[in-house]
């Protein structure tokens, strides 16, 4: 599943071709959506939006299109009328004078009243949106320490969208990595250092990761890497899916675990439990 950062680049890609433009055509592959063609044809597009792995795509007639990727969702920017090669399945189909923006295979679409975006089931409960928001390094420390949150594991904490949008399985591992946090520990067991570090790392890596298309290693380390020929695969993270691997700061190999169904890496040194560090 695609996290905030590539939602948030492929927000960016859809307000190039479409913000302040005109849309001459629209297509919506669901029924229910099909009486919305006529009211957002000859609208524009005033700004593309992300919430976490939510999209809006807002309109100057107050209404905003919003979709969610899930797992397969995928968008392309082409030339007018200029379809892919694909076997997806086309979804939504927005059009200007120049440009088409593609959606296919997602299946989470809704048109909404702008009035009605707050109040939408998931964005009403998603968390701050690191790239469409200012959030600081004491907005999260406080949420942290929220009841909500505190008690809960880091490595299922992480994953909540109502903790922090848009992050999903690398950036877990790779925040916990940079942290020094084990898999077994919450944020209430976490000395007040350990917590900024944490905070640190989630703004950093979710911005870093964005900017570079996803890597969440020392880009200088990965500067070097790639020089040195090392694929991407095995430059582009500290410690997700580097299972077997040494880990870049200690030597140890990286572990490979589960945590909320889904894979989790970590290297047994670098996050080992406090009273264990150093031993």
């Amino acid at each position: 599943m695609p996290e905030g950062p590539e939602i948030r680049r492929a927000a960016d890609n859809i307000e190039r071709a479409l913000r302040n433009k005109t849309v001459q055509d629209i297509y919506f592959a669901f029924p229910h959506l099909e009486g919305y063609e006529d009211l957002l044809r000859g609208a524009i597009v005033t700004r593309v939006d992300t919430k976490g792995k939510a999209m809006l795509i807002k309109f100057d007639n107050g209404f905003t299109i919003y979709s969610h990727n899930q797992l397969y969702g995928k968008w392309y920017i082409r030339n007018l009328y200029n379809y892919p090669k694909t076997n997806r399945q086309l979804r939504l189909a927005l059009h200007n004078e120049k440009k088409s923006a593609l959606l296919y295979s997602a299946s989470n679409i809704e048109v909404l009243r702008d009035e009605e975006v707050p109040e939408h089931p998931f964005i009403s409960k998603v968390g701050p949106d690191l790239l469409s928001e200012k959030v600081t390094i004491d907005d999260l420390l406080e949420r942290m320490k929220d009841k909500r949150f505190r008690n809960r594991k880091w490595a299922i904490l992480l994953l909540d969208q109502s903790f922090v949008a848009g992050i999903g399985n690398y950036l877990r591992s790779e925040i916990m990595f940079t942290s020094g946090i084990h898999p077994s520990l919450r944020p209430i067991d976490c000395p007040p250092d350990q917590l900024k570090k944490a905070a640190e790392s989630i703004i950093h890596l979710v911005k870093q990761s964005y900017e570079t298309g996803g890597i969440t290693n020392d880009l200088e380390l990965a500067k070097k890497l790639k020089a040195e020929g090392v694929k991407r695969s095995g430059y582009r993270h500290w410690v997700f899916n580097r299972e077997g691997a040494s880990c870049f700061i200690c030597g140890s190999e990286i572990e490979k675990n589960v945590a909320a169904s889904r894979r989790l890496y970590s290297c047994p040194v670098c996050q080992s439990l406090p009273d264990k560090k150093g031993v």
